[in-house]
């Protein structure tokens, strides 16, 4: 099941009495169980029936018993537990009359109760037996890490969702801003939705107004002007993010451009295709497939590879290997070494 699924069915009041939420995402894991906090129970019942525990404030047996307990004047009891990759799980060993008290909750769980594991940044170990338990009589969700090409259409999504259009070319721009931390980019989009009507699209104009991105000088721009070999404009831009460090720290932007250069360098493989092939190739939007068709023109094969090369360099220079500059001297002359 899609987290969208499963919220669905907890909307519809359609509950699972274990649920298991981890991966590497906890974008979606905070979803669900905040889905379930506020929704379940109603505020009165809340008081007597809603407990959220943290993993390194608890343990398996303490959060058990708790849901061992039966609901006060409610038709359900829930019992969370946040950053449950923190808790201390017990093990699967049985005591002196051969059973294990984990393992027998898993197995037998209260219907009124609903316990909510939030194990996030990993995945809980697929080979414990409470895993397999949990899977048979509740929930078990895996929280993927998305991917940095399929963060765009996610953007566009969550915006379809709240009654937004967002435009390819802004939801590219915002993964390009803030990379694939999806809390991030939802809480950004949510407090740009207070100043946009709902219904209207969302485009470059408001992404830029709203969130801080500089009009003329962010890594789209700098793209650009390395596509067309605009030294002074590149350069312009360079300056900008030396002078404004917090607003365009070097591994973004470095990031992005090894981003940008490995795609430039797929589309030497896929030349000839049409463009929706292409873009489907590179996990682009066929709006931007014209960049990389420009750009692989303008930057061979060869050249490509050498300035991923350069990138990697620069990355481990920033970080002080091998190197003393300022991060603003560094990116100065990775942009001479692209360009010439």
């Amino acid at each position: 099941m899609t987290a969208n699924d499963i919220i669905k069915d907890i909307k519809n009041r359609k509950y699972k009495p274990i649920y298991l939420l981890h991966g590497e995402e906890p974008y979606f894991i905070d979803l669900i169980s905040s889905q379930i906090e506020d929704s379940v129970l109603s505020d009165a019942e809340k008081g007597f029936n809603q407990t959220v525990w943290y993993g390194k404030d608890t343990d398996i047996m303490t959060v058990l018993n708790a849901a061992k307990r039966y609901p006060m004047m409610a038709e359900y009891q829930v019992v969370i537990v946040k950053e449950a990759q923190d808790m201390k799980w017990g093990k699967d060993d049985v005591d002196k009359k051969g059973i294990n008290p984990v393992l027998s909750y898993f197995e037998n769980p209260l219907s009124t109760t609903i316990l909510v594991f939030c194990y996030k940044y990993g995945k809980f170990d697929k080979r414990k037996k409470a895993y397999k338990a949990i899977e048979k009589k509740g929930l078990v969700f895996e929280s993927g890490t998305l991917y940095d090409n399929k963060v765009p259409a996610w953007i566009e999504s969550y915006g379809a969702g709240k009654n937004y259009k967002i435009s390819a070319q802004a939801a590219s721009m915002l993964c390009e801003y803030l990379g694939n931390d999806l809390s991030k980019i939802a809480n950004e989009l949510d407090k740009l939705m207070l100043n946009v009507p709902a219904g209207q699209e969302i485009t470059l104009k408001e992404i830029q107004d709203n969130i801080g991105i500089s009009k003329e000088y962010n890594v789209f721009e700098l793209q650009s002007a390395l596509i067309r070999r605009d030294v002074l404009k590149a350069n312009q831009i360079i300056n900008y993010f030396e002078a404004n460090p917090k607003a365009n720290p070097i591994v973004l932007i470095l990031g992005n451009l090894n981003n940008f250069f490995s795609k430039v360098l797929l589309y030497h493989y896929v030349k000839g295709r049409t463009p929706q092939d292409a873009a489907r190739e590179l996990g682009v939007n066929p709006y931007f497939i014209k960049d990389y068709e420009t750009a692989s023109r303008m930057f061979d094969f060869y050249k490509c590879m050498q300035i991923i090369g350069w990138l990697r360099e620069y990355d481990l220079k920033s970080k002080g290997v091998n190197s003393t500059a300022s991060h603003g001297e560094l990116l100065k002359e990775l942009v001479f070494k692209i360009l010439h």
